[in-house]
């Protein structure tokens, strides 16, 4: 009798960890979509917030005096209509940017409302990506305009990366004018 207990509670105490493994994959069936929307999230969130933080005053600042570096507000221009090609390329869709040059807009609020609408446009994609998803082709748009063949996942893939690439860029502006960046906020 006191073997078949001991037996039931080590079946027991053994079970636990595998059904917290099957309630974790049955909880995301798509593991490396929602790594994806994850990280885009993030940083999504911190580029936002940084465009809200930076006060209007600074959005035409550029560090030094060369005019090829980019504007505060050209960054985030620049963030626009690399949102919207990326996502659109993704969904295999018209670009919703497209024919407008976003780094031409000055006013802040413009500028953020923007970002939030190309964002908005994004997290749709993101939202409706799976793993099986993420390994079709899609067409993906060149800086000449012409279309190559890419996996949608690349196509995020370097979403991310980019968006990421130009968040560091914002920090440094934002540092520069003594603001504390949502990164390193407290939580």
């Amino acid at each position: 009798m006191g073997k078949m207990i001991l037996g039931a509670l080590m079946a027991v105490v053994l079970a636990i960890p595998l059904a917290a493994q099957a309630s974790q994959q049955s909880a995301s069936k798509n593991p490396f979509a929602a790594a994806l929307r994850k990280s885009y999230t993030v940083n999504r969130d911190f580029l936002a917030k940084s465009a809200e933080k930076m006060p209007e005053e600074f959005y035409g600042m550029r560090p030094g005096s060369q005019p090829e570096v980019r504007t505060f507000g050209q960054i985030l221009g620049h963030l626009i209509n690399n949102n919207y090609l990326a996502c659109s390329d993704a969904k295999g869709g018209k670009n919703p940017g497209e024919g407008k040059d976003f780094e031409k807009v000055t006013a802040k609020a413009d500028l953020v409302k923007d970002l939030n609408s190309a964002f908005a446009y994004c997290d749709a994609v993101y939202a409706a990506l799976t793993d099986a998803s993420a390994m079709q082709m899609v067409e993906m748009t060149m800086d000449d305009g012409s279309k190559v063949p890419a996996l949608r996942v690349s196509r995020l893939i370097f979403n991310i990366s980019h968006n990421n690439e130009h968040y560091g860029n914002l920090v440094t502006y934002m540092r520069i004018k003594n603001i504390v960046p949502p990164s390193s906020e407290p939580r």
